[in-house]
């Protein structure tokens, strides 16, 4: 696993890709990274079968953090559940993903991944050379779920019929979520964020997600799956400032089980800021590897 320096709990690698970053927030990151690496669970053990590779301990939900924004906000803001005029739970606004322990290595953040042998190789394959295919790292779109966790924020648009997420990292993308009752597109072809669907079921909205290549990884420790793989997306929004996003990973060709993992996103003071990887990537040229 690389080495980790955090800014507000982010890589310091995806803060070299933004510009705006001040010089005295690197005094900051070296003494969270210091605290960090002081209290980081301990790796799972190098000697778990393959095929039923598990980790101890139970997933906890990241602590509370004050709204992040171009310098460090206010605490989060109280009130209710907004809703629309359909009573719908209102998902619209800017919201930072609060995911960075699950998008750097899921299983020693606590989760339990249930890998196929063949998966288990691939994973320990790029965890022990420091993760220097990335494939996010190359400015591609990281692919769901690990859009939910990579560290940039996002703007969800709501409306009765779709729902549109804007990603500021993770290429500067979006996805679009059909409301509309239709089902999957038959001749859904291999692409970097799949075909998602959504519907309500209560306060809750479920998202299906299929149609994804295999090319993504769905941490940057390496988690792989394969182009069968399927995403449901749980999403609530349980007051003003907080979301829950339970993931839960259906894919029998690279998993003994269907697996999960829940983020807790808040909102964000600010908007989302320009963010273009593509036409000057300084960072692959410091990914060695091993």
């Amino acid at each position: 696993m690389p080495a980790i320096n955090l800014l507000d709990g982010v890589p310091m690698k995806y803060y070299l890709k933004r510009i705006s970053m001040k010089i005295p927030l690197l005094l900051l990151a070296a003494s969270a990274a210091f605290t960090l690496l002081c209290s980081a669970q301990q790796a799972p053990a190098g000697n778990a079968p393959p095929g039923a590779f598990q980790t101890p301990g139970s997933q906890q939900a990241p602590a509370a953090n004050p709204i992040r924004g171009r310098g460090r906000g206010p605490v989060l803001p109280e009130g209710p559940t907004p809703r629309t005029e359909d009573g719908h739970p209102d998902l619209s606004g800017n919201w930072t993903p609060n995911a960075i322990q699950q998008n750097v290595d899921m299983v020693r953040s606590g989760v339990e991944v249930p890998f196929q042998p063949w998966a288990y190789d691939v994973w320990k394959a790029r965890r022990d050379s420091n993760s220097k295919d990335d494939p996010e790292a190359r400015c591609l779109p990281p692919g769901v779920p690990r859009m939910s966790t990579t560290p940039y924020p996002w703007t969800i648009v709501q409306t009765p019929k779709l729902i549109v997420i804007v990603y500021e990292g993770g290429a500067h993308i979006w996805r679009k979520i059909f409301m509309d009752g239709r089902a999957h597109d038959p001749n859904v072809e291999e692409t970097w964020l799949g075909d998602s669907i959504g519907h309500w079921e209560g306060d809750t909205l479920v998202v299906d997600t299929v149609g994804q290549n295999d090319k993504t990884w769905i941490d940057e420790a390496g988690i792989p799956h394969s182009s069968a793989m399927r995403v449901i997306e749980k999403i609530t929004r349980p007051d003003l400032a907080h979301l829950t996003i339970e993931h839960i990973i259906e894919d029998p060709k690279t998993f003994t089980k269907p697996w999960t993992f829940t983020t807790h996103p808040t909102l964000l003071k600010g908007e989302l800021i320009e963010y273009i990887c593509q036409e000057n990537n300084r960072d692959v040229e410091h990914l060695f590897g091993k």
